[in-house]
């Protein structure tokens, strides 16, 4: 029932007790769903976990530490009273998680969302008025630095330091702005805004941004903040260890896949209208033709039902309505650039999103012809609905550039976060005969041998395989297993280090009969594995080392990676699996030639030099929030950023390619085309790759 102030107003105080009474009893009822759903999770994650805590009142501690720093991460919520009034609890979560009470839960709840409240009405005021910036005082900018303040008055004062950094950064982006029109006025007749005519606009342009965010803030429900809470509890086992509402584990399945059913049109949201800014070549609305980037879309209707306004609507929320199965009709109603508004029926499909899957190019250098292929995750067909497989996409890849009669092979790992362990060890078998890829070991220490099965090689020339610091999970699985096969010459940084596998409970199966009225609940995603390579060591917070390392800008930032999560799970080895390694790279050559040639690589020293600002910028992060100061501390940056992107350059004989069989869409897809022409210009100033493909010289 919808009902407006007025109406209200006019309801008799009977009415006011039953509706009173109803929302009591729909908050007791999320709160017994909930209550429900923490059992089914402790008892699952206890039952299932590789190595489940023993719950006592050091777990209660981490529980309660590691919640309350989600709860407040910047602390500008909460202050020490609030805290002190927590922590009553501090050593009886544990408690509280056996009998699955929610009683903390409540009291966080509470605390909270007044703090929010109030947070809201500071900002808000503090944006009503000129802003003073001569003065100078200091704004942390590193939330691990910040502590708890001790009054209210101190944290509005924590507010009034973060909302100036805010504007200041906005006057700082208008000027710069402004700059360069100004630089290219031919007319020369456009002048420097004053600076309190750039507040103004700044303070505007943060004022619209702190009401998203508190938008976003007061978003999050009742369910959402319960299901963070329970989280917590899990997370402490292991940082991979999740709780997924039904609609969380729908957006993972359709991430691990790189497939959706919708209408294919991305969306982008300004100004409270969602606004149409691609359509993707041969989804349902290129197809149906009418949807065009510039549309704004204006109502949503399922069929012919009743249209549902977006106006204003969070461009999630939109998209949920917009999105829905395969073979259902949704129509928009859109108002074109010329204001024209038009009805557009649409019949959605599945969708898939070719940036997510394995991507080729040919790398010439020095005359020579060598492929390149970029993996961004080890996706599979988790929606059953015959989406695509890495492992097969990579060997389709593989024998498209083999047509050009390459001389060696880059595997492009950076940033893949991993994904399937099947699909690593089906990967890494492209490059092998027979064999263990991975060891897996499980709760009662039974270690299963995980092994490529297929005789037959798809490449069997010189081999690299680059890796960083987000390389995770599979991509370091395989990696290993060819550096422990001495396969391939593994390059990079140091892996992210996460050597633990998870699998998905559906918690439904352990739903009574008499409470299925609460159906669905979500999965868990519980850690009930550790792999370990073929030569005995888990990756497991170690990572993978490469054979060649080269600079990165991380290189002085010690926790990066799995050991920066909280609560990882501890490095161990265990015995090696039965292989036999190659012999046929001489490591020790390359690694005196490679050592010669990073020394001497430009981009490197630039990359030596970002290193050193990031530690220097890590240790001050205390920033001035008087003007001049912090416009010169600003202009500093952009001057060294500015630098280091001047200083990248093309290398000297060495070109990315665009292989003929990936053109065939340009003439119809204008938007990929250019994807793909940047990218290619991007490589061709990458110093890793550079580096990289000279390695392949030297394994023929």
């Amino acid at each position: 029932m919808l009902f407006n102030k007025k109406s209200f107003l006019k309801l008799s105080i009977p009415t006011l007790v039953l509706i009173s009474i109803v929302v009591i009893s729909a908050k007791v009822l999320i709160y017994n769903k909930y209550q429900i759903i923490s059992q089914i999770l402790y008892d699952s994650v206890n039952q299932n976990h590789y190595e489940p805590p023993k719950i006592d009142d050091a777990y209660s501690e981490k529980v309660f530490n590691l919640y309350l720093k989600r709860l407040d991460y910047g602390k500008k919520f909460l202050i020490k009273s609030d805290v002190e009034q927590l922590s009553i609890y501090k050593t009886q979560l544990d408690d509280q998680w056996k009998n699955h009470s929610l009683e903390f839960f409540e009291k966080s709840y509470q605390i909270i969302q007044k703090r929010i409240e109030d947070a809201e009405k500071w900002y808000k005021e503090i944006l009503s008025q000129p802003l003073d910036f001569s003065k100078e005082e200091y704004y942390e900018i590193d939330a691990e630095k910040t502590q708890y303040t001790a009054t209210i008055d101190e944290l509005k004062n924590e507010w009034k330091k973060m909302i100036k950094y805010q504007v200041l950064l906005k006057i700082d982006e208008l000027k710069e702005e402004e700059r360069k029109k100004i630089e290219k006025d031919s007319t020369h007749k456009l002048q420097p805004t004053s600076f309190d005519s750039l507040e103004y606009k700044a303070r505007q342009k943060v004022l619209k941004s702190n009401n998203d965010w508190f938008k976003r803030l007061k978003k999050l429900s009742y369910k959402d903040r319960i299901s963070a809470y329970l989280n917590t509890f899990i997370n402490v086992y292991d940082p991979h260890t999740e709780y997924f509402p039904p609609k969380e584990k729908k957006k993972f399945d359709q991430s691990m896949s790189g497939q959706f059913e919708g209408i294919g049109a991305r969306l982008q949201q300004k100004d409270g209208v969602i606004k149409v800014v691609e359509i993707i070549v041969g989804s349902p609305s290129y197809k149906q033709g009418e949807l065009k980037a510039g549309d704004i879309i204006l109502k949503v209707a399922q069929g012919d039902k009743e249209p549902v306004d977006v106006t204003d609507m969070d461009i999630d929320d939109a998209i949920e309505l917009i999105k829905g199965p395969k073979g259902t009709e949704v129509r928009l109603t859109v108002q074109k650039p010329d204001g024209t508004i038009k009805v557009i029926p649409i019949i959605r499909d599945v969708i898939e999103m070719e940036e997510t899957y394995a991507k080729s190019f040919l790398i010439e250098q020095d005359k020579e012809k060598y492929g390149y292929i970029y993996l961004p995750s080890f996706y599979t067909d988790f929606t059953h609905s015959g989406a695509h497989h890495c492992s097969q996409d990579v060997k389709n890849e593989i024998e498209k550039l083999k047509k050009y009669n390459i001389k060696g092979l880059i595997l492009d790992l950076r940033d893949n976060g991993g994904g399937s362990l099947q699909e690593a060890v089906d990967l890494a078998g492209l490059f092998i005969t027979e064999g263990p890829i991975v060891q897996v070991r499980g709760k009662m220490n039974y270690i299963t041998v995980h092994k490529d099965k297929n005789p037959s090689i798809t490449w069997n020339g010189p081999l690299t395989v680059i890796i960083n610091h987000s390389s995770a999970s599979a991509s370091e699985i395989v990696s290993a297993a060819l550096q422990d096969y001495k396969r391939a010459v593994i390059v990079g940084t140091n892996s992210y280090g996460k050597g633990t596998v998870q699998s998905f409970i559906d918690m439904d199966y352990y739903v009574l009969p008499s409470f299925d009225t609460i159906k669905p609940v979500g999965s868990v995603k519980i850690t009930m594995q550790k792999f370990y390579r073929i030569n005995g060591d888990a990756t497991q917070l170690k990572g993978v080392e490469p054979d060649i390392k080269f600079p990165n800008i991380y290189q002085y930032i010690d926790d990066y990676g799995e050991k920066e999560l909280d609560y990882p799970m501890p490095f161990d080895k265990i015995s090696p699996a039965n292989y036999t390694a190659l012999n046929n790279i001489n490591y020790e050559l390359i690694k005196k030639n490679v050592a010669t040639q990073i020394k001497n690589n430009q981009g490197f020293k630039l990359i030596e030099k970002q290193a050193d600002d990031l530690r220097k910028r890590k240790l001050n992060s205390k920033i001035n929030l008087q003007k001049d100061k912090f416009f010169e501390y600003q202009e500093s940056i952009r001057k060294k950023n500015k630098e280091y992107e001047d200083n990248k350059s093309k290398f000297d004989n060495f070109k990315i390619i665009i292989p003929e069989e990936n053109k065939i869409k340009f003439d119809i897809d204008t938007a990929k085309a250019g994807r793909e022409t940047r990218w290619a210009k991007q490589l061709e100033k990458d110093a890793y790759l550079y580096e990289t493909s000279k390695i392949l010289k030297w394994l023929k």
